[in-house]
């Protein structure tokens, strides 16, 4: 479920004969936001290409058959826009904001970028410095480290484990023809969307979107995804010299096309959402002093889901945090919960919708991903009627299934 669209206003779509979808919400802003979403992330590596999709990312940005690497960074940020990149386990997405005037140029440096970059040998040994240096900082840093080894573990022996960075060992191996390949075979016109925001009128948009994506020929995919299947178990203790411990606990959950995903968003925000009422926080910072930090995620998959539970604490209090949030998760297991506890609990999550979508920025990747993956964007007022719809004994039926302390694995940094 991605929670996005604030407006009532219907979007409007196409689709280009190369395949490549468009999707835009007209809005009346002197900002403009813009992005090609492909539906390519590490899931869809080999072995031997641990990291490649995250590295291609990188080598976007540094040369294409017509730009040096400096002219492609100055082409938006000379006008004062800008333009990013990020990978996900199954996306990649070239993004760009800028002022509306500068449409044409954002949408034909995109192209250029996804479907012209030549990935020179030169550029990529520098590369691989700079995401040495990346894996660096993430393994100083226990808080962030944990979550990579944990999902590395929950989905071993399949893509869906693969560490987004890679290792440095497989990335040393890289070329030229590698990410040439990788880009030819992963990157399909018929799994790309293009989404846009901004005050421009949708037919113009579309002749833009002809001119510069139209010209590239259909490339559409050939390969499937290995579905996930192969459930584990496991409790790890890793040894860090630290002077506090981090620990996640999780277990499988719901895909992003099972409609049990909709109650489960507001079950994990009940327990550790951003709001510092949550049950979790209250339970373990507030009259226990355990934790300074305690969350939980929730996070959909095409064939599967995650949902875990971090927090920090002194070593000799980790034990007594897990058993303390267990308790919490049998009470949702086992306590429906009230009409007026069921109503604010939808209300708080209403309002972080809200807010969340008070910036166009903010809607352009749920937009895009939305759309990737239901073929709509939902509207604020459809999101809204989403969450409204769920039941007491909803709430009941999701903890009942995903909240079974012996299915948990669990992960503490001591």
């Amino acid at each position: 479920m991605y929670f996005c669209a604030k407006f009532s206003k219907v979007y409007e779509t196409i689709t280009l004969s190369n395949g490549i979808r468009i999707i835009h919400y007209h809005v009346k802003s002197d900002v403009a936001h813009c992005c090609m979403l492909m539906n390519t992330g590490t899931r869809d590596e080999s072995e031997r290409q641990l990291g490649m999709a995250h590295f291609t990312e990188h080598m976007l940005f540094k040369g294409t058959q017509k730009r040096k690497a400096y002219h492609l960074l100055n082409r938006m940020e000379s006008v004062g826009g800008e333009v990013d990149a990020y990978t996900t386990k199954e996306e990649t997405c070239v993004s760009s904001s800028f002022m509306v005037e500068f449409y044409d140029r954002a949408i034909e440096l995109i192209n250029d970028i996804v479907f012209c970059s030549i990935f020179p040998q030169r550029e990529i040994e520098k590369e691989r410095d700079v995401i040495v240096d990346e894996i660096n900082t993430y393994k100083d840093n226990p808080s962030e480290n944990i979550f990579d080894e944990f999902e590395s573990a929950m989905f071993a022996d399949h893509t869906l484990g693969h560490n987004i960075l890679g290792t440095k060992k497989s990335i040393s191996k890289f070329c030229t023809n590698d990410l040439i390949d990788f880009v030819a075979e992963k990157y399909n016109t018929d799994q790309m969307v293009f989404c846009s925001i901004g005050d421009i009128d949708f037919r113009h948009l579309v002749r833009m979107c002809e001119k510069h994506l139209g010209q590239n020929a259909a490339k559409l995919r050939s390969f499937e995804r290995v579905p996930f299947a192969g459930k584990t178990k496991f409790d790890k203790v890793v040894k860090k010299k630290s002077l506090q411990a981090n620990t996640i606990i999780g277990n499988y959950c719901y895909s992003y096309s099972d409609p049990k995903r909709v109650p489960m968003f507001l079950v994990s925000n009940i327990l550790a959402g951003p709001g510092m009422n949550s049950r979790l926080n209250m339970q373990l910072r507030e009259h226990h002093g355990l934790s300074y930090n305690i969350e939980s995620n929730f996070t959909t998959y095409q064939d599967t889901g995650l949902f875990s539970i971090f927090f920090s604490s002194d070593q000799e209090k980790v034990d007594f945090a897990v058993d303390m949030i267990f308790r919490e998760l049998d009470k949702m297991k086992n306590n429906k919960l009230g009409i007026l506890q069921l109503s604010r609990a939808k209300k708080q999550l209403i309002g972080q919708v809200a807010i969340e979508c008070s910036s166009n920025s903010n809607l352009l990747f749920p937009t895009a991903k939305s759309f990737m993956n239901y073929g709509k964007a939902e509207t604020f007022k459809e999101t809204v009627a989403l969450i409204e719809a769920i039941t007491a004994q909803d709430v009941m039926d999701v903890a009942n299934e995903i909240f079974v302390r012996d299915n948990f694995s669990s992960i503490k940094y001591l």
